[in-house]
């Protein structure tokens, strides 16, 4: 569907983790907060804007953000927590929107077009925001215009808690004056790039030309000239908790060994939780499966703190398996399916306070992609897979 036919509101919640903290303990109100690893080599997860004025952002060492902002309070982080809220945020979205994407564990993207002819999209989409900030408490701010990107961008131009509607006639004018910075596509290493070119902002780098930017950047190259000139097909993605990926195994031979069953829920695990790191994603929903030799099938599911990592996800496929296994029937089949998927890798670390944990995790996903996914695992896994 083209631009031109298109409403797509963005809503992204401001300064996510410490908007939660500051639920639970309203002191940190007016405060700088710095949310993250508080290991020796610990990241910076998330910071209120009190911090930001002192130069502390997220990803940024632990170390610097002390050095920075020494007056802050620092805290650990909940996932727990941030993830109950996220989901919370989710469900109110999903009982009003028409379609809607979980972009990440703080942000949606909502197709609302054909809304004018009933509500007026602007009202409309000013209500849920206002039913969000009263049933959950969180600020959230909010952007509306004809697609995803110059939605996003207007989010960020409302923040903190407003909202910014970019009507057609004046994405230009809107993206024209704004730093290349904002433009989502754009990491540090392709701003640099552009910066040594004399490029700063917007309507400078949509009057190069196409071609150029293409034989400068590939692909890459055309995609961002087009959306420093506000064009963006990218439909929103339908989101569900029945998004997922799944691995099962069926056995040769029907069985009742449990320790056999056991190191292959390590197996299909691991592989999954590679999956997700792979693609830049995190599951808030676990489930396994078994089929008994007469073909009843039992399935048993469990939220979690949304995540990617082997450690946390085993344990409760695990305990999953064992309740679900109460029959002592023979076993024909078992899976293990991981649901409720969003994008997001700057969650999987922030909270660890064993960084060792964290290079060994990047250690064995650069092994994997060079060499196959099966090129290392646990141990328990190897003989089962």
């Amino acid at each position: 569907m083209p631009d031109s036919a298109r409403t797509i509101v963005h809503l992204d919640q401001d300064t996510f983790f410490v908007s939660v903290e500051r639920l639970q303990n309203s002191s940190l109100k007016g405060k700088p907060v710095i949310i993250g690893g508080m290991g020796e080599r610990g990241v910076v997860a998330g910071c209120s804007y009190e911090a930001r004025q002192f130069g502390v952002h997220s990803a940024m060492p632990m170390k610097l953000a002390r050095n920075l902002c020494s007056d802050a309070v620092f805290i650990r982080g909940d996932m727990q927590q941030y993830s109950k809220y996220s989901n919370m945020v989710t469900q109110i979205i999903a009982e009003s929107a028409p379609l809607f994407e979980k972009a990440s564990i703080d942000e949606h993207y909502l197709d609302i077009t054909g809304m004018d002819r009933f509500f007026g999209c602007r009202k409309w989409a000013s209500e849920l925001r206002q039913t969000i900030i009263r049933e959950t408490g969180l600020p959230i701010s909010m952007g509306l215009s004809l697609n995803k990107t110059v939605s996003k961008i207007a989010t960020g131009e409302a923040k903190p808690n407003g909202q910014l509607q970019v009507e057609p006639s004046m994405i230009r004018p809107f993206l024209n004056p704004l730093s290349i910075r904002k433009i989502p596509m754009i990491g540090s290493k392709t701003y640099h790039t552009l910066r040594t070119m004399g490029i700063a902002t917007i309507k400078t780098l949509s009057a190069i030309p196409p071609e150029i930017m293409e034989r400068m950047m590939g692909k890459n190259g055309r995609v961002i000239w087009q959306r420093a000139n506000g064009i963006d097909n990218t439909p929103v993605q339908t989101w569900s908790e029945r998004k997922s990926i799944s691995n099962e195994t069926t056995f040769e031979t029907d069985t009742i060994d449990i320790h056999h069953i056991n190191n292959l829920l390590v197996a299909m695990c691991e592989q999954l939780a590679f999956r997700l790191r792979k693609k830049q994603q995190l599951t808030g929903c676990v489930t396994v499966k078994i089929r008994y030799t007469n073909f009843d099938t039992h399935t048993l599911q469990q939220t979690v703190p949304y995540t990617s990592f082997d450690h946390i996800l085993i344990p409760v496929c695990k305990e999953l398996f064992r309740r679900l296994y109460i029959r002592r029937m023979l076993i024909r089949l078992v899976g293990i399916q991981f649901s409720r998927l969003v994008n997001g890798v700057q969650q999987l670390n922030m909270f660890e306070e064993t960084p060792e944990l964290i290079n060994l995790y990047q250690a064995i996903d650069r092994m994997r992609r060079k060499h196959g996914g099966n090129i290392l695992q646990r141990g328990v896994g190897i003989f089962s897979s």
